[in-house]
């Protein structure tokens, strides 16, 4: 008698309480059928490899990766996507039948899908981005802005030079602004994007002034506690169209889910509910 394999996937990070996904993919699962587990688990950094090359002899399909682990999974990925080169991170492995570890990003797939459903008349390429934050996560909202044809973007980083290092590594359509003149650097953007954990619940406020903000930007903060940031609040006052960030995070879990379940789940209503549930 046969059994059927019920196929596993999960999320690895230290830590990874504070993870969303579990409630992600275990909705996609119910609501597509599937008899398939998705589990969080608690990894410390010098454990990840070989914790990812057990996981497959376990019955994982794959898994995805949060901070602190994303661009060491790279490292020890024994393939990976352009794309996850391009932003020096992975934040979704997939598990071949020899064990391979395949590593992706989706993270400038989900910013960039984010902002074609809940802002439909963006068009990037009809005036400069702001960029607030030049971290791991500014890497990823950079090449996807890059790719969607945004034709200058400037970024304002609290450390210099770490912005200087972004502006280097991805070329002349990047310009570094000083922290003191980002607010200045707004005058006449179309795309906003804060990429800090200023506004977040705990964090320190948010501290730019928004009066060179235009009132036809589209502005995203990719902060989602609270839903809805002091920046994405004062833009909304504008005018201006707002997206907060938690369809990035139900967006780049797509195309992970259907790598390892074999099936390409919706991001509608019903997943924003049972994510913030």
């Amino acid at each position: 008698m046969t059994h059927p394999i019920i196929p596993l996937a999960g999320v690895l990070g230290a830590p990874v309480a504070h993870s969303r996904s579990p409630q992600l993919h275990q909705h996609w699962l119910a609501t597509l059928g599937i008899a398939g587990y998705y589990i969080p688990m608690h990894v410390e950094g010098e454990d990840l490899e070989a914790a990812l090359r057990l996981l497959p002899k376990m019955g994982f399909k794959g898994v995805n990766i949060t901070v602190p682990h994303k661009e060491l999974a790279l490292d020890i990925a024994d393939h990976a996507s352009d794309q996850a080169v391009r932003i020096g991170a992975a934040n979704t492995l997939t598990f071949g039948p020899d064990g391979a570890i395949h590593a992706e990003n989706t993270d400038a797939y989900g910013f960039e899908m984010n902002l074609r459903q809940n802002a439909p008349g963006w068009q990037p390429s009809v005036g400069p981005a702001v960029l607030f934050g030049a971290g791991g996560a500014a890497r990823a909202v950079v090449v996807a802005l890059l790719d969607a044809g945004v034709p200058e973007i400037r970024v304002a980083n609290r450390t210099r030079s770490r912005a200087d290092i972004l502006a280097q590594e991805f070329g002349d359509r990047l310009t570094v602004v000083d922290w003191n003149e980002a607010g200045n650097a707004l005058r006449d953007a179309a795309t906003v994007v804060n990429t800090t954990s200023l506004g977040m619940t705990g964090q320190a406020q948010w501290p730019v002034p928004l009066d060179a903000l235009p009132a036809d930007a589209v502005v995203t903060d990719l902060v989602y506690a609270p839903l809805e940031t002091p920046l994405l609040s004062t833009a909304k006052a504008k005018g201006c169209v707002c997206v907060d960030g938690l369809g990035m995070l139900l967006h780049q879990g797509v195309p992970g889910f259907d790598m390892w379940f074999g099936a390409r789940p919706e991001v509608d209503a019903a997943t924003r509910d049972a994510v913030l549930r």
